[in-house]
């Protein structure tokens, strides 16, 4: 592939799957105004499609929208769907915000929310987006007309590397999550199908290690404790909520799955067979047509 993305690594270049190289030529750089610097923030996003129900796609740890790359011209045949890195990850700006923490991200999505939707939206996260998400929809309500998790965290403990982030034990725990085996291990253990771990997948999972300040911002996100706090939050969720999950779930289990339709008031849960952490990855057709299922349901006219 021939492609120049200065929102993106050179590294994009390799990129070599048709929906891979598509979501890296869409994703741009916009400036977003917050409280949290004196200067706008560069945050990557990508937008495709058109309609009244904007959906929002937000991503996991240590990951970037690249992540919804199979999903999102899905979800684009009839929606507007955006795609967005979190403060301090993906390809978005982490100079600016060394402070990093769920208060900042979630002060961050919502500048990002109010410059460029400004509309109740869809809002679909993944495993750690979609504690971010919970958390989001808690604190901005007005902004969330309802809310898609896709193998949530919430319930689950974040990241178990907190008492290692002091030096020299931070840049030695960032660099073992660096290394290309022990990434390719945690896409094998994230995928029920094991030949999804493709060249293509895997630097798609790993081309954002190139950004400057990728090692800071993972010791300063983690140090922060992460998203444990929402356990006994997650009840108090008031929008209509589909909780997706894969059957093979090995990296957070199944148990949430049937916690997660307890606990939220308005809740479906579906079900992906064969798939396991990333059924957006694994199974983009069947994720898209439960979501598209979920929201004429809710709207018939409009989805």
């Amino acid at each position: 592939m021939t492609m120049t993305n200065p929102t993106l690594p050179t590294a994009a270049a390799g990129l070599t799957e048709a929906t891979s190289v598509a979501m890296a030529e869409a994703i741009q750089s916009v400036e977003i105004q917050t409280s949290l610097a004196e200067n706008p923030i560069p945050t990557a996003y990508a937008l495709a499609g058109t309609g009244d129900a904007p959906i929002l796609l937000i991503h996991g740890f240590d990951s970037s929208q690249l992540e919804f790359r199979r999903l999102w011209p899905l979800l684009a045949q009839s929606h507007q769907t955006w795609a967005v890195d979190l403060l301090g990850f993906g390809f978005s700006d982490r100079a600016q915000c060394p402070q990093l923490s769920p208060a900042a991200i979630k002060q961050h999505l919502y500048a990002f929310w109010q410059q460029m939707i400004r509309r109740p939206m869809v809002l679909v996260g993944a495993s750690m987006g979609g504690a971010a998400a919970i958390d989001f929809a808690l604190t901005y309500p007005d902004a969330v007309a309802s809310l898609v998790l896709i193998d949530s965290a919430g319930f689950a403990a974040g990241p178990a590397m907190g008492n290692l982030m002091v030096p020299p034990l931070d840049s030695l725990a960032t660099g073992f999550l660096r290394s290309a085996w022990v990434r390719r291990s945690i896409s094998k253990s994230a995928y029920f199908d094991k030949a999804f771990v493709t060249p293509d997948a895997e630097l798609c999972a790993a081309l954002h290690l190139e950004c400057p300040r990728w090692k800071e911002a993972l010791i300063a996100f983690t140090k922060s404790g992460g998203y444990n706090f929402l356990d006994d939050k997650i009840a108090q969720i008031t929008q209509p909520t589909l909780v997706i999950w894969g059957k093979q779930d090995r990296i957070l289990g199944t148990r949430d799955a049937g916690r997660f339709q307890q606990a939220l008031p308005h809740s479906h849960l579906v079900w992906i067979d064969a798939c396991g952490h990333v059924p957006h990855l694994e199974k983009p057709q069947d994720t898209a047509e439960a979501i598209q299922t979920f929201l004429a349901r809710l709207c018939p006219t409009r989805a």
